[in-house]
């Protein structure tokens, strides 16, 4: 007859270990305001990938993309409590807070997004990680979005045309002085309004990158494209200072590693949508209109000059990124 008393014992540990293995695994959760086709929400699934290979599968990421969990001050207030694990937030909305962070918006300080990959890698840039602790955030990489251009519901083919126009603009003290040294008047709106705005004439144009026009079909109700690639918009991967130092040194580790390999495959993905998103467009029936830069270059010195004037972190960054093509 078996011990009926170590049977028991040992069944009741089995159990436990069992518990205790099931109680390890862990799925963070992921926000971002982008839609599910763009460059951020494919970072994010890669960098879900290599950690769920990095850990048997004990430990995944739940994506939450078109700002499910909020915008990106919801998605910041819930990081700061510990709510939210995880977030790629926009430069734009960071720049509100960490002023060096208007150094990636610059115009025409990179001539493509595989520049402004390289410029991630630059001490100023991981300077501006780092800068994000003091708002309850740890900074842990970057991820590129294409270069921001015009779309619009009639053409737009010289710097004159922008003369009074209403282009939704993101909401940052930066892309008012940019749009506003043109003449035309930015306008704020969520970007979900923004194509039934454009249907009611209460916009005329969108400054915005490729694979949101794509992602969200923008151009069935503006189908003029004007290629001014003025500026770089990455987000910042980030995640809650109070949930991070809560975990073991190893499983940071695996998780920086995890996100370094998908931080770098989305830069590679980004250049190559670049091509891509430019040529579905036009088979989309969008009319590209050839456009001269000069008038624009004029406005971005005087930007380059009074930002970095103000702001030596800003003045480090445009150095070491290389200064303005």
């Amino acid at each position: 007859m078996p011990d009926l008393k170590k049977l028991s014992l040992w069944t009741t540990c089995v159990l436990a270990l069992g518990f205790s293995s099931a109680s390890l695994a862990e799925t963070y959760k992921m926000g971002m305001v982008t839609p599910p086709s763009h460059i951020w929400n494919k970072v994010a699934e890669r960098f879900d990938t290599n950690l769920q290979e990095a850990t048997d599968k004990k430990d995944k990421i739940k994506v939450f993309p078109l700002g499910k969990l909020g915008g990106d001050d919801q998605m910041i207030d819930l990081l700061q409590s510990g709510g939210l694990q995880l977030a790629i937030i926009t430069v734009g909305t960071l720049s509100n807070r960490e002023e060096s962070m208007y150094g990636w918006f610059m115009p025409y300080l990179f001539k493509d997004v595989t520049a402004a990959a390289a410029a991630t890698k630059s001490d100023a840039a991981r300077k501006m990680l780092a800068d994000l602790q003091q708002h309850k955030m740890i900074g842990l990489g970057y991820a590129q979005a294409g270069m921001r251009h015009v779309i619009s519901a009639k053409p737009i083919a010289q710097a004159a045309d922008f003369k009074d126009k209403k282009i939704r603009a993101f909401p940052n003290r930066i892309f008012n002085d940019w749009w506003g040294g043109l003449g035309a008047a930015p306008t704020a709106l969520p970007i979900a309004d923004v194509s039934s705005a454009l249907t009611t004439n209460l916009l005329d144009a969108v400054d915005v990158d490729l694979d949101i026009v794509v992602g969200l079909k923008m151009y069935q109700q503006a189908p003029n494209l004007t290629l001014t690639g003025h500026m770089a918009f990455p987000g910042v991967i980030v995640a809650s200072e109070k949930w991070w130092n809560g975990l073991s040194a190893e499983a940071q580790e695996t998780l920086r590693k995890a996100l370094s390999e998908a931080e770098t495959w989305g830069f590679e993905e980004q250049a190559k949508a670049e091509v891509s998103n430019l040529e579905l467009l036009k088979d989309a029936g969008v009319t590209v209109h050839p456009f001269d830069t000069s008038i624009l270059h004029e406005v971005a010195q005087k930007i380059t000059d009074t930002y970095t004037a103000g702001n030596a972190d800003i003045k480090a960054f445009v150095e070491q990124a290389g200064g303005q093509e």
